[in-house]
C-alpha cells in the first residue's frame, strides 16, 4: 500500500489519532508529552502512531497534512492541529468538549 493511502487510511479508521514521537506512556519529545497529558486528561481512548518508528509516515505526513511539525492531532478526519493548539484547547476547555464528542460518535 502507498504510504499516503495508509496516512488516510490511519486517519479515517481512527477517530481521535495522534501521531507522535514515542509513545503516550514513553514520549520521546516534550511537545508529544505535552500533548499526549492534554489528551489523557480527556478520559478517552485515543490511537496514535510513533513517527519515530514509522519513517514514512514522518517523511510523508506533513506534505499530506500541510502542518510541518509534531506531534499532530487528527479528530474525525480533521487536523486539529500540534502542541500549542492542543495545549490552548486543552486550556480552554474546548479540547474535551472536541474528544468527547469524537468519542460518542465513534460509539453510536
Amino acid at each position: 500500500m502507498d504510504i499516503i493511502e495508509t496516512i488516510k487510511e490511519q486517519i479515517a479508521s481512527n477517530p481521535i489519532l495522534l501521531y507522535m514521537k514515542g509513545s503516550p506512556n514513553a514520549p520521546q519529545c516534550g511537545f508529544s508529552q505535552r500533548a499526549t497529558q492534554a489528551l489523557m486528561a480527556c478520559g478517552e481512548k485515543f490511537a496514535y502512531v510513533d513517527i519515530l518508528a514509522n519513517p514514512d509516515i514522518r517523511a510523508n505526513l506533513p506534505a499530506y497534512a500541510n502542518w510541518p511539525t509534531f506531534p499532530q492531532l487528527w479528530v474525525n478526519g480533521e487536523l486539529v492541529g500540534g502542541c500549542d493548539i492542543i495545549t490552548e484547547m486543552h486550556e480552554s476547555g474546548e479540547l474535551q468538549t472536541l474528544i468527547k464528542a469524537a468519542a460518542a460518535k465513534a460509539e453510536a
